[in-house]
């Protein structure tokens, strides 16, 4: 281990390192239950996306750590699999749960392509870093909504809605309102928000694995509530059943006739800047940033191996895997190599084994995890500059877009629009010197034309 991971050099040791590993994986091990309740509405079922889950998070969090020596874990990421449950749902059944894991399988091969050809990097540079801050905060807020709405605690008013498309609608206080708050005596509402205040609680007293310990508390008291099925203990098994694993599940035919380029396009960008930012702060945290030649060179082969892990994790059986910012938790606790990660894939395999204790886990308490998550993306509101109108107002519409209109694309959409106008005439004004990268010519024009000739 000391030879391979050169753990001297980095200034560790072996117990750090597993020690760092446990404590990454505690930090994001919600996401085991979290991705299954949100993706089986697309009529994927609870068990395959579970085994997927902790498969392509075990196996790409591996290979993170054999082939680059980089303590970063990768999974399903939050926000990209909300916009893919949303993706399936809104299309009223023309969209499946096959075509958008195609998508994301395409996305995949797109992003081993960008990487490889370093236009990958050459993208991130093109988008101002308002503009990827504000595309955080918006997924944040995105996600946040999907929490209140699926736990009860807001209830949206489906003939407001219709009333608004007729012309007849004004806006009310009380059942009339288009969204309003759910009853607070519904259990499952109780639930969400003890969850809420729980991992709050725990963030405060700086407890890690928060999220995790906040949701088992969670489901404790939901257990007391008599709002737990305790079936699955019996009706599923301990030994994992790979047969029930959705592998392969494409339809590149009826992609094809379903004008995916929007979602394929809006899988890429949003992975492109997530990726991009988790990456350089894990290693800037590692120390890795302070040989500037040798840390490109790694976050550019940890890149490749995320590039990988999406069309890995598609051929699966999941939403796009990614690198999660949870790993600055394990860094944090020492872990500076690639055993870091091993240790996290391994504990990824290893609660293969435990399927039926995570089933138990009550919606109420994934929709708990899903509010703080928001909270967490909201805070990169702090680095965005909203004194300078330039970028405020394209960082603002990226995202009150987002949650409002329900589609991540939209916002992504609005905010390049919106920068790219207003950069310009700052510039032929001489009131400002915001720079516009050729790429974002690029993306205007995609942009505009999606809207001319592919929106209904």
């Amino acid at each position: 281990m000391e030879r391979f991971f050169k753990l001297n050099e980095h200034g560790t040791n072996v117990r750090t390192e597993i020690m760092a590993g446990l404590v990454t994986f505690m930090t994001m091990a919600y996401i085991l239950a979290v991705n299954p309740t949100i993706l089986q509405a697309t009529g994927l079922s609870w068990e395959s996306i579970f085994l997927a889950t902790a498969i392509a998070a075990g196996v790409i969090t591996i290979a993170m750590g054999l082939f680059v020596n980089f303590p970063v874990a990768l999974a399903p990421g939050m926000g990209l699999n909300a916009y893919f449950a949303t993706v399936v749902l809104s299309s009223q059944g023309q969209f499946t749960a096959s075509m958008a894991l195609t998508a994301v399988f395409i996305s995949g091969i797109i992003f081993i392509i960008l990487t490889v050809t370093q236009v990958r990097q050459l993208l991130i540079d093109a988008v101002p870093d308002n503009l990827k801050y504000a595309i955080t905060v918006g997924i944040g807020l995105f996600i946040t909504i999907i929490g209140m709405k699926n736990s009860g605690v807001m209830t949206i008013n489906v003939e407001a809605f219709r009333d608004i498309a007729a012309g007849a609608f004004t806006p009310l206080a009380g059942p009339e309102s288009v969204i309003s708050l759910g009853s607070v005596r519904d259990p499952n509402v109780i639930l969400v928000l003890f969850g809420v205040l729980l991992i709050g609680v725990l963030m405060a007293l700086k407890i890690r694995g928060a999220i995790l310990f906040g949701m088992i508390g969670t489901t404790i008291l939901a257990m007391l509530m008599g709002q737990v099925d305790f079936g699955t203990l019996t009706s599923s098994s301990w030994v994992p059943d790979f047969t029930q694993l959705n592998f392969w599940d494409f339809d590149f035919k009826g992609v094809l006739s379903a004008g995916i380029v929007t979602v394929v396009l809006t899988f890429t960008f949003v992975e492109l800047f997530d990726t991009f930012g988790t990456l350089i702060g894990a290693a800037d945290r590692a120390g890795v940033m302070k040989n500037p030649e040798e840390g490109r060179k790694k976050v550019g082969k940890a890149m490749l191996v995320d590039a990988v892990g999406v069309s890995a994790g598609a051929m699966l059986g999941t939403s796009t895997v990614t690198a999660y910012i949870e790993s600055s938790s394990g860094i944090a606790a020492g872990g500076r190599t690639g055993l870091t990660s091993v240790t996290t894939g391994v504990l990824f395999l290893l609660a293969l084994f435990i399927m039926p204790l995570v089933a138990l886990v009550p919606a109420s308490a994934s929709n708990a995890a899903l509010i703080v998550v928001g909270l967490l993306m909201m805070q990169s509101i702090k680095k965005i500059d909203f004194d300078d109108m330039v970028v405020a107002v394209p960082a603002f519409l990226t995202i009150i877009a987002m949650p409002f209109t329900y589609n991540i694309a939209n916002g992504i959409s609005f905010g390049i629009v919106s920068y790219t106008i207003l950069a310009f005439i700052g510039k032929l004004s001489g009131k400002s010197e915001h720079k516009i990268h050729w790429l974002m010519w690029i993306l205007f024009v995609l942009v505009v034309l999606r809207y001319l000739f592919l929106s209904e």
